[in-house]
């Protein structure tokens, strides 16, 4: 009924702690899923004796080749694995206890409104906490300033939402995940981006997951309404003028793979938004007010027109 994609490399370290906070669930109807990609740790002993332990609830799989990326370990899995339900797992949180049985429980309210037809996402907040799981922000989404509400595509196109490790879709939307894009920036901002184009998002406010921050994250979190984080951006102007350019690329390759799927307002903003990089500066502004794909959040609203 649930399939829950755990993506694992070079993980020794906290994936113990993590399958114990999945087999703790109270909801137990779930498989867990371990790709482990070609870890020259103990990682893949250690899953390996939990999925002997676990007999049909664990099972394990190798890469004999590092992706070298966890996106792409991911996405394989992602478009290998279909289920009722499916859930994504990094390798160094902790669940919290009642995470699959809240979560399954808006998937089901969202099923009975729009139909288990429709591509349905549910994801979370989540609490940002250090290598001991010590409390260092309790709520991810106040931390990065995030807008859960704003789900359209010209919402997402230019910011992802979406935490991975919080995130349940349905059968419908898994069938959607086909091919591995030419080019995505992360696997669930490519994820949230199928579900707002062709279905629909819904969100809880608790936070579901102990989000670990360590100096092996390959993602983290920071807290965006500092000064410091602000200065930070000022000063690393090519970082920001990169992380804008890279959703034009992103939204080009996602336009290409559902091209056939697309209704024709969605092509046209798509390749819109894609070509706003080959025109002088004042047209790239006047495209973003014109197709509105603001970013959320006055600071980063300044920011997104200066470094256009």
């Amino acid at each position: 009924m649930i399939s829950i994609l755990m993506a694992t490399h070079n993980g020794e370290r906290y994936i113990a702690e993590q399958i114990d906070s999945l087999l703790n669930q109270t909801y137990k109807d779930f498989t867990l899923y371990i790709c482990d990609d070609a870890s020259t740790d103990k990682t893949f002993s250690i899953v390996s004796r939990y999925a002997e332990m676990n007999p049909g609830k664990i099972i394990v799989s190798r890469n004999e080749r590092n992706t070298k990326s966890a996106k792409s370990n991911f996405i394989k899995m992602m478009i290998e694995h279909k289920d009722d339900y499916v859930m994504l797992c990094d390798q160094d949180d902790v669940w919290r206890p009642v995470k699959i049985e809240i979560t399954v429980a808006k998937m089901k309210e969202m099923e009975n409104m729009y139909g288990k037809e429709t591509p349905l996402l549910v994801h979370s907040d989540l609490m940002v906490v250090d290598e001991n799981l010590k409390i260092i922000s309790p709520s991810f989404k106040d931390a990065m300033n995030a807008d859960y509400s704003k789900t359209e595509l010209r919402n997402i196109v230019i910011q992802n939402t979406l935490t991975g490790c919080t995130a349940m879709y349905n059968r419908a939307l898994a069938d959607l995940i086909n091919i591995e894009p030419r080019y995505m920036v992360m696997h669930d901002w490519w994820l949230i981006l199928i579900a707002s184009a062709f279905g629909k998002v819904g969100t809880l406010k608790e936070q579901t997951v102990m989000y670990r921050q360590h100096k092996d994250n390959e993602v983290g979190a920071k807290d965006v309404r500092t000064l410091r984080y602000k200065l930070e951006r000022v000063l690393n102007y090519k970082k920001v003028k990169e992380a804008i350019n890279i959703t034009y690329t992103q939204a080009e390759s996602f336009l290409r793979a559902y091209f056939e799927d697309l209704s024709a307002d969605q092509r046209k903003f798509l390749s819109a938004y894609g070509d706003i990089p080959n025109h002088i500066k004042p047209v790239r502004v006047y495209r973003i007010f014109r197709l509105r794909t603001f970013k959320n959040g006055f600071s980063r609203q300044v920011a997104h027109i200066i470094f256009i």
